[in-house]
């Protein structure tokens, strides 16, 4: 990793997703996809990498970015998530006690069974070893730091237990056949399952005790003691929590179906407005329809009556006109036929009747003129 990955993870380590002032990640710590564990610095695979139980990538996602989200928000809110970081870390050892009780039933079945008294020499032995081993490599690491008293005091305590542990040696090879003694007599480590001698130098059992595997095994342990201390409290707390949670859900729920319910009556009452509005301007069209059909037939019967009216006038000026051609025929006919009648007796007549009819016609005539002239 370069200088500037090493930086840009410091900061993200820092300040979160959001240092450059928005979040770079699609997701969010409380992704179920994000390892708890991670977020609380427990996660095996993290603890025991580059070790002899490397367990390889975890199959979460692991980012220090989100790691600071979660330490920040837990400020405000209890997440709960070191429940789950501690049924993970039970999972994990309960299968590593598992394997170390099987590498103890292997040694037992290959190595030859000792005496109860051999036996309780031998343990004493690796006790010492081990003490030895785990002060050396805390006395190494002191004088790292630079404390360098505290690892001659430490060095001091190694001296008096070498000594404790030749005594208990030279008990143990007085116990048994020099041949038996030459064998090497192992047993599993209690933590990280390693196998250990009863022949290993000092050395040797630093290295065991201060490496990364049985120090990364000391932690999760740790870890895992320290969260079952308030584990059952916890669950309570969050059966609680959740049960508040779920509560404030269904209020919720029952506040947006409520909402949704006044709103579908208000869309109701309001298409039932527009329906009721609709039908009232469908029957004022109907009887705008039903004055204009009434109208229409008021106009046609008028209109009608004034045809009928109009034919009848014209049946009667017709009829009129008729009966004033037919008068006029009969008069003209008449005249006609008086005027034969006046040609036809005008030849029958003798002379002297034609005087006389001559004279009475003027006489006639005369009296004629006289009666215009009174008048």
């Amino acid at each position: 990793m370069s200088a500037a990955d090493q930086m840009r993870a410091m900061l993200d380590q820092l300040m979160g997703t959001s240092r450059d002032g928005e979040s770079k990640l699609s997701v969010k710590f409380t992704d179920p996809k994000v390892c708890k564990s991670h977020l609380l610095s427990c996660c095996p695979n993290e603890i025991l990498a580059s070790t002899r139980m490397d367990l390889g990538t975890c199959a979460k996602i692991h980012d220090l970015a989100l790691r600071a989200d979660y330490e920040a928000a837990i400020k405000e809110k209890d997440y709960f998530y070191d429940i789950d970081a501690m049924e993970h870390l039970q999972t994990f050892i309960h299968d590593c006690d598992r394997k170390t009780e099987l590498a103890k039933r292997r040694l037992a079945e290959t190595q030859d069974e000792l005496s109860a008294e051999v036996a309780a020499k031998a343990n004493k032995v690796h006790e010492l070893a081990e003490q030895i081993g785990k002060k050396l490599a805390r006395a190494e690491e002191l004088g790292a730091d630079g404390l360098v008293e505290e690892s001659m005091k430490l060095m001091e305590e190694v001296e008096d237990i070498r000594k404790q542990k030749a005594v208990a040696e030279q008990e143990y090879r007085n116990s048994m056949p020099a041949s038996s003694y030459q064998q090497q007599k192992l047993r599993v480590c209690e933590v990280c399952s390693a196998y250990l001698g009863i022949h290993d130098n000092d050395r040797r059992l630093a290295d065991h005790f201060g490496g990364k595997l049985h120090l990364g095994f000391i932690k999760i342990r740790e870890n895992l003691a320290e969260l079952r201390k308030s584990v059952e409290e916890r669950r309570e707390q969050r059966r609680k929590a959740r049960e508040a949670e779920l509560d404030e859900r269904r209020r919720g729920s029952r506040d947006r179906e409520r909402s949704r319910s006044r709103d579908r009556r208000r869309r109701s009452r309001s298409r039932d407005r527009d329906r009721d509005r609709d039908r009232d301007r469908e029957r004022d069209r109907e009887r705008d329809r039903d004055r204009d059909r009434d109208r229409h037939r008021r106009r046609s019967r008028s209109r009608s009556r004034d045809r009928q009216r109009s034919s009848r006038h014209r049946d009667r000026s017709s009829e009129r006109r008729r009966d004033r051609d037919r008068s006029r025929e009969r008069r003209r006919a008449r005249e006609r036929r008086d005027s034969r009648d006046r040609d036809a007796d005008g030849r029958d007549r003798r002379p002297d009747d034609d005087r006389r009819s001559a004279g009475e016609a003027n006489g006639r005539g005369d009296s004629a003129s006289r009666d215009s002239g009174d008048h």
